[in-house]
C-alpha cells in the first residue's frame, strides 16, 4: 500500500512527466476555462491564456516547456492561419483585393513609423535593434481569428481585408527579418536577393500550380475515402509550412498560403470543412494559446524598473499603432466604428511572427533581455485586448446581419427553409444531397427530406425496408456537416403525384430531383412523370444532372430569359446561385437581356448578396448556339426556366432539357422552374392528374416547329 501511494505522489511531482495525465489537464483546461469564464463575460480565448501563465513554467510550474508541448502549439498556430486562408471568401478577397494591400500598408508602416523612433530616441537602442523591434509592431497574429468564425461573421468584408493584411504586413515584416539578419552577419549581397527571391518564386509555384492539381486528382480518385481527405489536407498544411521555411519565410506563411491554395477545393458547408475546423478549434487551437500563456514571465515586472518601463511603452506603442491603421482604414473606405473596432481588435493582438522575430534577435544578440521581457508581457496584453475587442465587435455585426436577414425574410416571405429530395434511384443521391448542403441556409433548422415513392403492389412493404436501408449511409453524410437527415416512404400509384402531395404536407420549399434517365423501369416511370412533376409541384424545382465532383467548377453560368426576375421565387433562387457561387469560390456570369441585368444587380444590392456578377448579353433567344458555344466544359450551367402560365414562359424554351442533353453532355447543369405567381392552383385534384410523357410532348412540338419553319421559309 506504501509503495501505491508513494508512486501515486510521484506521478504528480512537478513539472509533470506523464504524457496521460499532461494531457488530461490540458483537456479539462480547454473543457472548462471557456464556460467558467463564460459566466462573467470573459472571452474564452482569455481564460486559455491566462490558464497557461498559471500552469506554465513560470507560474505554478505544473507543466514544463518542452518539445511535445512545442509541437502541440506550432499545430495550433498552424491550424489558425490555415483556417483563415480556407475561410477566406475568394471572390470578395479578389474584389477587395486593393482594400487589403492598402490595409496591410497601413498596418505596417503606421507601427513601424511610430515603434523606430520611440525604440531609437526614447528607449535608446542602436538602429537594427530599433528597426527590429519597430518591425515587431507591425506584425499581429489572427489569435481572436476563433471568435469570428464562430460567430458566423468570417466572410465579413472587414475581416476579409484584415486577414488579406495580415499576411501581407507579416511576410513584410519576416522578410524585414531576413534582411537584418544578413546584414549583421555580413551576408547582405547580391547573391542574398537571388537566393530570396528564387526560392520565394519556386515556392509560389509548387503551392498555387502544384498542389491544387494533386488535391484535384486526390479528392476525385478517392470520393468515397471521406477520412483519407483530412489526412490528406493536414499533409498539404505542414508540407507547405516546411517549404516556406527552407524558402527564407516563417512556416505560419505557407500554413495560410495552403488555406488559399486548397479554399477553391473545399466547401465551406462540406463535411471535410467541419471536420477540420472541428478538430482544430476543439484541440489544435486552444493547445496554441495555452502554450502562448506558459512563454509570459510576470515576475520580469518585479525586476527593476527597466523592464517595467520596455514592457509598458511597447505594449502602449504595439496597441496604438494598429489603433492607428484601424481608424485611417475605416477613414478612407468610411466603415462603421464597430467594423473598426473589428479590424483593430483581429489585428492588435501580437503573438507568433511577433515571437519569430524577436526570439531570433535576441539569439543573435541584436536584442536585449528587457525587449524580450517586455516582449512577453506584450503578447500577453496585447491578446487580452485583441480578445475583448473582436468579441464586442463581432457580436454586434452579428447581431445587426442576423436581423437584416430576418427583415429580409420578413419581406420576401421566405420561411424557415425546407429542402425535399424525390429519390428515383439511389445511385444520384449522394450529389444531390451534396448539392442541397451546398445551398442550404445555414440557419435553417429543418432537416433535409429523402422521399421515395413505392408503387402500391404486393412488394410495397418489401421496397421501403430496401429504401430505408439503403438511406443510413445519407444520414451519416448529413450527419458529418451536422445537418439532419429526415426519411420519408410513401406508397402511391403515381410517383409525381406523391412527390407533390408530400411537398405540400412537409411544406418544402425547394424540391431537388434528378436529371430523367430511361436505362431501367423506375427510371422511366420518373422520366415520363417530369411534366406532371414541373406543372404540379408548385414549389422552387432543381432539375440536376451532376457528371462530375464540383470541385472542377470553374465558372457559374446562369440563364436568365426575359422576364424571369418577376417570378416570386426569383429572388430565393438568386440567393442560392450566389451562395453556391461562395461555396464553390467561383465567379457567377449571367446570360440575360439588359433589363433582366438591372433587375439581377438591384435585386442583389438589396439582399446584399456577396458574389462575383459579370453579365454577357443576349439578344436573339432562339440562337441557343450562340451561347452554348461560350460554354466551356468547366462551367456549371444554371438555367431559369418558367412553368406554363407564368408571366416568363415562352415556348422555344419547352425543348431545352433536349438541347442540353446533347450540347451539354460533359457538363453539370442544374434546371430550375422558380416559385411562381400563376392564379391557377398548382394541386387541383391529386389523384386525378396523370403524367404527361415529356419525350411525347418534345417530340409534338418538334414536328409543329418543323411545319411552322418549311412555312416560313416558302414565304
Amino acid at each position: 500500500m506504501i509503495e501505491f501511494f508513494r508512486h501515486f505522489l510521484h506521478e504528480f511531482e512537478l513539472p509533470l512527466n506523464n504524457p496521460v495525465l499532461i494531457f488530461s489537464l490540458i483537456l479539462f483546461i480547454i473543457l472548462l476555462s471557456p464556460i467558467l469564464l463564460k459566466k462573467i463575460n470573459i472571452p474564452g480565448i482569455i481564460g486559455l491564456i491566462i490558464s497557461g501563465v498559471i500552469i506554465g513554467p513560470h507560474g505554478l510550474n505544473i507543466l514544463a516547456k518542452n518539445s511535445a508541448v512545442d509541437l502541440f502549439s506550432t499545430i495550433g498556430l498552424l491550424y489558425i492561419m490555415f483556417i483563415a486562408g480556407l475561410e477566406l471568401d475568394m471572390n470578395e478577397f479578389k474584389a477587395n483585393r486593393n482594400k487589403s494591400l492598402l490595409f496591410g500598408f497601413f498596418t505596417f508602416i503606421l507601427p513601424l513609423s511610430i515603434g523606430f523612433p520611440v525604440c531609437f530616441y526614447l528607449l535608446n537602442y542602436d538602429f537594427n535593434a530599433s528597426f527590429l523591434t519597430a518591425s515587431m509592431f507591425a506584425t499581429h497574429t489572427l489569435v481572436a481569428y476563433p471568435i469570428v468564425s464562430k460567430l458566423g461573421i468570417a466572410k465579413n468584408q472587414a475581416v476579409a481585408i484584415t486577414v488579406g493584411g495580415t499576411i501581407l504586413t507579416d511576410t513584410a515584416v519576416l522578410i524585414i527579418l531576413a534582411v537584418i539578419m544578413g546584414s549583421s552577419q555580413g551576408n547582405l549581397n547580391q547573391a542574398f536577393w537571388i537566393k530570396l527571391g528564387v526560392s520565394l518564386a519556386i515556392f509560389s509555384a509548387i503551392m498555387f500550380l502544384v498542389i491544387p492539381r494533386i488535391a484535384k486528382w486526390f479528392f476525385k480518385k478517392l470520393e468515397s475515402e471521406k477520412h483519407a481527405h483530412y489526412i490528406f489536407v493536414l499533409s498539404v498544411v505542414f508540407f507547405a509550412a516546411f517549404l516556406a521555411e527552407v524558402a527564407g519565410v516563417e512556416p505560419i506563411i505557407g500554413a495560410f498560403v495552403a488555406g488559399l491554395a486548397l479554399n477553391p477545393l473545399i466547401p465551406h458547408s462540406s463535411a471535410l470543412m467541419n471536420r477540420i475546423e472541428f478538430i482544430g478549434n476543439s484541440l489544435f487551437i486552444p493547445f496554441f494559446l495555452i502554450s502562448v500563456g506558459m512563454l509570459v514571465d510576470i515576475s520580469v515586472i518585479l525586476s527593476g524598473p527597466t523592464a517595467l518601463i520596455v514592457a509598458g511603452t511597447l505594449s502602449v506603442v504595439a496597441i496604438f499603432g494598429k489603433w492607428i491603421a484601424a481608424f485611417f482604414t475605416q477613414v478612407v473606405f468610411k466603415y462603421t466604428k464597430t467594423e473598426r473596432q473589428l479590424i483593430f481588435g483581429l489585428s492588435s493582438a501580437h503573438a507568433a511572427a511577433t515571437l519569430a522575430v524577436i526570439l531570433v534577435g535576441f539569439k543573435a544578440k541584436i536584442l536585449d533581455e528587457n525587449i524580450l521581457n517586455g516582449t512577453i508581457i506584450l503578447i500577453l496584453i496585447t491578446c487580452i485586448v485583441a480578445s475583448f475587442a473582436t468579441e464586442k465587435a463581432a457580436k454586434k455585426i452579428a447581431i445587426c446581419e442576423e436581423e437584416v436577414s430576418h427583415e429580409d425574410a420578413d419581406k420576401d416571405q421566405i420561411l424557415d427553409e425546407h429542402i425535399l429530395i424525390p429519390l428515383a434511384k439511389t445511385s444520384a443521391t449522394a450529389s444531390l444531397l451534396d448539392f442541397a448542403l451546398l445551398i442550404k441556409d445555414k440557419k435553417s433548422s429543418n432537416p433535409v427530406t429523402l422521399l421515395t415513392i413505392v408503387p402500391n403492389n404486393d412488394q410495397a412493404e418489401i421496397n421501403i425496408l430496401k429504401y430505408k436501408k439503403a438511406v443510413d449511409k445519407f444520414v451519416i453524410q448529413g450527419s458529418a456537416s451536422e445537418v439532419k437527415i429526415n426519411t420519408i416512404a410513401r406508397i402511391d400509384h403515381n410517383p409525381a403525384s406523391g412527390i407533390a402531395r408530400t411537398s405540400k404536407e412537409i411544406m418544402s420549399d425547394i424540391v431537388i430531383v434528378g436529371w430523367p434517365r430511361k436505362t431501367g423501369f423506375l427510371d422511366k416511370i420518373f422520366g415520363e412523370n417530369v411534366d406532371s412533376i414541373i406543372n404540379n409541384v408548385d414549389k422552387n424545382l432543381f432539375i440536376c444532372r451532376f457528371e462530375k465532383n464540383f470541385i472542377e467548377e470553374k465558372r457559374l453560368v446562369f440563364i436568365c430569359p426575359p422576364f424571369s426576375e418577376r417570378g416570386i421565387g426569383f429572388q430565393l433562387l438568386l440567393q442560392k446561385i450566389c451562395r453556391l457561387s461562395q461555396e464553390l469560390s467561383i465567379p457567377i456570369v449571367v446570360y440575360a437581356e439588359y433589363k433582366t441585368h438591372q433587375a439581377v444587380q438591384q435585386i442583389a444590392a438589396k439582399l446584399k448578396l456577396n458574389a462575383k456578377l459579370a453579365f454577357k448579353s443576349v439578344l436573339d433567344w432562339e440562337d441557343f448556339e450562340a451561347i452554348s458555344d461560350e460554354i466551356k466544359p468547366t462551367d456549371l450551367v444554371v438555367f431559369n426556366l418558367s412553368r406554363k402560365g407564368s408571366v416568363s414562359y415562352q415556348s422555344i424554351f419547352d425543348r431545352l432539357p433536349q438541347k442540353f442533353e446533347k450540347s451539354f453532355s460533359e457538363n453539370n447543369v442544374i434546371l430550375v422552374y422558380p416559385q411562381d405567381d400563376r392564379k391557377e392552383s398548382a394541386m387541383d385534384a391529386y389523384e386525378d392528374f396523370t403524367a404527361t410523357p415529356l419525350t411525347k410532348s418534345l417530340e409534338a412540338f418538334e414536328q409543329i416547329s418543323r411545319g411552322l419553319g418549311n412555312i416560313l421559309k416558302k414565304n
